[in-house]
């Protein structure tokens, strides 16, 4: 994959910033590709990949006052400037999927539709993509050719394009993790959300480190211990408080070690007048999955055989995106900030 590139082309920098945002006018952008991307994805300039090494822009804060609660929290792990770009140009680069699958409750089937739009990259720890050609995929071990399709044969694995990647690199360096999957969320609105849950699956092991960003529009996030069981006769049990991050632009929760096996975390649904956010709310989370049902597992929820949308910068919304054709152009994407765009709204 392309390891070079340029963001300067849909970003108008802020004077005031003009020193870590302004790349070379005539540089020419280059592109991540690879056979499973449905369309090139857009590097990162090198001058916003060095700053994103340099990261973060604070260090971190522990939360660990409760019981098997273990965070690191980032405020900003980002510069204000830097996500309010990174935001803007991840919503208009990559491919999004709205996933439907069906579940069975009590022996009824229901049809659900993720109300929110996914996308994700990666490949777990008994695999890793060529050097030379990422579209060939090798045993982690013996470094020898598998054949992807009997080792993967409900979805193709997708490299982390350079765009994602570099923030990978960072986020490794600041958490001490090793991080080979990364999921996208993007909530166009207060009605998309995500309800309580954990990311307990035994495919990322016993003790599973995630580092999740927020771009865009705050949300807050929430977070419960699961329910205890009862303590011992005339005992009296913990008491567990619920936990609630405003989590703004640039922001980043390292949740790890005891806390995925005994706590809940949502963003829930936000309604009244700021429901569109100037944009919405982009979620990037770096994980690790340890086995091949892993990584089948995320492309099922997050990619799944679906259309790709991808964002619409006059209809200031995602839609479906079909391959360029003379009839049919795609659509369009900001190739120059407007002025009236304004930074989102931190507030909600």
């Amino acid at each position: 994959m392309a390891q070079k590139g340029t963001i300067h082309s849909f970003f108008t920098p802020d004077p005031k910033k003009q020193r870590t945002t302004t790349t070379n006018q005539d540089e020419t952008p280059t592109y991540s590709t690879h056979n499973t991307y449905p369309f090139p994805i857009r590097d990162l300039s090198p001058s916003i990949t060095k700053e994103l090494a340099s990261l973060p822009a604070r260090p971190g804060k522990p939360i660990n006052d409760q019981p098997e609660l273990d965070l690191v929290y980032f405020e900003p792990f980002i510069p204000s400037y830097l996500a309010k770009d990174l935001f803007r140009f991840l919503r208009s680069e990559l491919p999004f999927y709205r996933v439907e699958y069906t579940v069975k409750r009590f022996g009824v089937e229901t049809q659900i539709r993720t109300p929110r739009y996914t996308t994700v990259f990666g490949l777990d720890h008994t695999s890793l993509f060529d050097d030379d050609d990422p579209n060939i995929i090798l045993d982690a071990k013996t470094r020898t050719w598998i054949n992807t399709a009997e080792a993967y044969p409900r979805y193709s694995p997708r490299p982390i394009p350079q765009c994602l990647d570099a923030l990978r690199k960072s986020t490794e360096a600041a958490a001490g993790c090793r991080f080979n999957f990364c999921l996208v969320n993007y909530y166009a609105s207060g009605s998309d959300s995500i309800s309580f849950h954990s990311d307990d699956e035994r495919f990322l092991g016993p003790e599973p480190a995630i580092a999740s960003f927020s771009l865009g529009a705050a949300r807050d996030f929430l977070m419960k211990h699961k329910p205890a069981p009862p303590p011992p006769d005339g005992q009296t049990g913990p008491v567990f408080k619920q936990l609630k991050l405003p989590l703004a632009s640039g922001d980043m929760i390292l949740m790890k070690d005891k806390t995925q096996a005994n706590w809940l975390h949502s963003i829930p649904k936000r309604a009244g007048k700021s429901t569109r956010y100037a944009g919405g709310r982009i979620n990037i989370t770096f994980r690790r999955a340890m086995v091949k049902g892993g990584t089948d597992n995320y492309y099922n929820y997050n990619v799944g055989n679906g259309p790709v949308f991808r964002w619409d910068d006059t209809a200031q919304e995602m839609k479906e995106w079909k391959p360029p054709s003379k009839d049919n152009p795609g659509p369009t994407v900001n190739t120059n900030l407007k002025p009236e765009q304004k930074e989102p709204d931190k507030t909600g």
